[in-house]
């Protein structure tokens, strides 16, 4: 029964750093996190602490939470798509791709349509651009309605007419 109580409380903490990192307040949210995984280690608060980290450019201390929310939780997607977002960050393409490959196996995802989209623009700059067309055509067809996948597509096919 504490576990149980823990864990809600933990996620408590989680929606008020997702507030406080919403609003810009990154110093609030990242003590949040911090709160979070105090009370009741996640998947999600070591995500989400690794954005805020990203957001400030600590990338290696991003990619080290995702790699802890892995350990929570390796059925969650967030993190291994997370983390192959940081690698391009950091001008490593190729090192993001078995990422979001990972990404795309996960069972539990809240976004399932991100990592397709960023396997697309990996594919891009690799010069794949038949394999980033079709990773932008799973995006949409999972998220039709994602502008960002659609421009990108479009873009692309631009390019290359």
């Amino acid at each position: 029964m504490t576990s149980n109580i823990s864990y809600e409380q933990a996620m408590i903490f989680v929606e008020q750093a997702f507030r406080a990192q919403s609003q810009g307040q990154l110093g609030e949210a990242i003590q949040l996190y911090q709160r979070s995984l105090e009370v009741h280690p996640t998947a999600e608060a070591h995500t989400y602490l690794g954005w805020a980290y990203s957001l400030l450019g600590r990338y290696d201390e991003a990619i080290e939470q995702c790699e802890l929310a892995i350990v929570v939780d390796p059925e969650f997607g967030n993190p291994y798509n997370d983390i192959g977002a940081y690698l391009i960050e950091l001008g490593k393409w190729e090192e993001a791709v078995p990422w979001f490959e990972d990404a795309l196996e996960a069972q539990r995802y809240e976004a399932p349509h991100f990592p397709h989209v960023n396997l697309a623009r990996t594919y891009e700059q690799l010069g794949k651009f038949k394999s980033a067309l079709e990773e932008y055509d799973k995006a949409l067809a999972i998220a039709p309605l994602y502008r960002p996948a659609r421009d990108a597509k479009y873009a692309l096919l631009g390019r290359l007419n």
